[in-house]
């Protein structure tokens, strides 16, 4: 076995272990993970959504109407390993550890020169990436999508010299377009530069390259028909720019200055199409900011490291220097991954709440490329103390490393305890062995979508919640949820009101919704030592 081979075994590992370590309790299981996993669930108990829909390729959930690939992918694990953490999870880090393994392949088949150096900086780059590794954890359909774009984009760049592998990139695009909603407009934008740059190489395998689009058509069909069949289109809505209503206010603002606001001129200079378009490249534009990409990231706490970027402060060296490279070099290849880089953030940017690291987590794998690119191309354009150079480089890269595994493990969940639901599952636990005493119990709604976590962890017979449950009205950004089932009710708590009219029952609220004098009987506590849930028996 070669030294590059042992090298590049020893990065897939340490990927896996970073993605792995902890992975069953670090973070918490949040609300859109448990709604996986118990769809999943309730799919092989009962062959129907946890709504009571057959076998679909949208789940309702909260009326957010998830792509259904990753339900599917994550089926035998839930079949297997029951449903826990592990089996929500696991699927997710190794489509983690195999987007390491795939962009090595990518970069040797982009580079011209140091291709093997390229591809293993590359793929140490994305194993110790920030941006990947924290949507690796966990399970988020997004990073499923981006290892199957990353796969379709490679097998497309093979299908140039070999063109039956058009066939297996369009199966890895159409995947992508099953698993996640960003996918559907940043796929296209893909598929477009894709042709446009290669035409000449597709030209010559122009009768295979059109059936392996015909295939691809056939095969996102039911795609479309779920989508425009369902309230998929409805939920884009309620989160994307056009719900927004600041753009709008601004016209009228804005018309409300000139002397006469129905003029032609207010209307032609101050109108929709100009105003969400500059708040469109305004959103678009702040994801390419290097207080996002280099000092704090998402604003999301759910979506972050404290302290942290999307990805290390030295990576603003390297990607620097390699976009310099690329501008010096560019050729079809390297203007495919700008394409990339351009592309990346569109879905994010259609949306109200910009810059945002799950819908735009795509711009890991262009970004992490041009970051390997630099840092070959740094150290080689250094003749004279080369390895003093690298040394150096690899001094803080260490640091920066070391840095973000202790606010990772050590310090995420103590300053963003609210990011995920910690304290959910040992507050289930505990009403479970309590529940039979009582009549009724009542859950605030402080935290995020609570009744779907009391599903998952009780493991609720999903033929039982399917007949006996309602979904609330979408409210404003498209989202509904459960008041309850069974027993089981899910409100935010007025004490003074609840006392009198729940007897004999658990009433569960946060430590501003309990007074100090009820009957408390538990207290569950955030990993900082706050309490999260406060638990009277009335």
């Amino acid at each position: 076995m070669n030294k590059n081979r042992v090298i590049l075994i020893a990065i897939i590992i340490l990927a896996g272990a970073l993605r792995l370590y902890k992975i069953g309790s670090l973070p918490a299981l949040n609300a859109d993970e448990a709604a996986l996993g118990y769809n999943a669930y309730s799919l092989l108990e009962t062959g129907r959504d946890e709504h009571g829909n057959p076998w679909p390729l949208h789940f309702q959930s909260f009326n957010d109407y998830k792509p259904g690939g990753y339900v599917y992918l994550i089926l035998p694990f839930v079949k297997i390993l029951s449903l826990n953490i592990w089996a929500v999870r696991f699927p997710g880090a190794v489509a983690g550890v195999f987007s390491v393994y795939l962009i090595y392949l990518f970069a040797k088949n982009i580079t011209y020169k140091n291709k093997e150096l390229v591809g293993l900086v590359s793929a140490l780059m994305l194993a110790i990436s920030p941006w990947h590794i924290h949507f690796s954890r966990g399970g988020w359909e997004v990073n499923l999508a981006t290892t199957f774009m990353l796969l379709g984009s490679y097998l497309f760049l093979l299908g140039n010299k070999k063109p039956k592998f058009y066939y297996l990139s369009i199966l890895g695009f159409v995947l992508s377009l099953y698993t996640y909603h960003a996918s559907r407009l940043v796929v296209p934008l893909l598929g477009i530069s894709l042709l446009v740059l290669f035409w000449p190489k597709v030209k010559t395998n122009l009768r295979t390259f059109s059936l392996s689009i015909f295939w691809g058509v056939l095969l996102t069909l039911p795609l479309l028909v779920s989508l425009f069949g369902n309230g998929a289109l409805s939920r884009a809505a309620g989160v994307g720019i056009f719900a927004d209503p600041g753009p709008l206010n601004r016209i009228h603002e804005q018309r409300g200055q000139h002397e006469n606001l129905n003029s032609p001129l207010a209307k032609i200079i101050h109108n929709k199409p100009v105003n969400y378009g500059l708040a469109f490249l305004e959103n678009w534009g702040e994801h390419f900011w290097g207080e996002f990409l280099f000092v704090s990231g998402d604003e999301i706490q759910r979506n972050r490291v404290p302290e942290t970027g999307q990805m290390y402060l030295l990576d603003i060296l390297f990607v620097a220097s390699g976009l310099v490279y690329i501008a010096r070099n560019l050729n079809r290849k390297l203007g495919f991954v700008l394409c990339w880089l351009l592309a990346a953030p569109v879905a994010a940017a259609i949306t109200f709440q910009s810059p945002h690291a799950l819908r735009a987590q795509n711009m890991v794998i262009p970004l992490v490329f041009i970051a390997a690119l630099g840092f070959v191309y740094l150290i080689k354009s250094v003749k004279k103390h080369q390895n003093i150079l690298i040394v150096l480089l690899g001094v803080f890269v260490v640091w920066n490393f070391a840095r973000y595994l202790q606010m990772y493990y050590l310090h995420m969940n103590k300053e963003y305890p609210y990011s995920s639901q910690y304290g959910m599952q040992e507050l289930v636990g505990f009403v479970r062995s309590e529940q039979d005493s009582y009549s009724k119990i009542i859950t605030t709604t402080r935290y995020d979508q609570p009744y779907i976590l009391f599903l998952y962890y009780m493991q609720f017979q999903p033929q039982d919640f399917q007949d006996a449950h309602e979904l609330t009205p979408a409210d404003k950004f498209g989202f509904s949820t459960v008041e309850g089932f069974d027993k089981y009710e899910f409100r935010s708590i007025n004490f003074d009101l609840e006392q009198p009219n729940s007897v004999n029952s658990l009433i569960i609220g946060t430590d501003g919704e309990i007074p100090d004098e009820a009957n408390i009987v538990k207290n569950i506590y955030f990993p900082n030592g706050e309490i999260a849930f406060q638990v009277v028996a009335n």
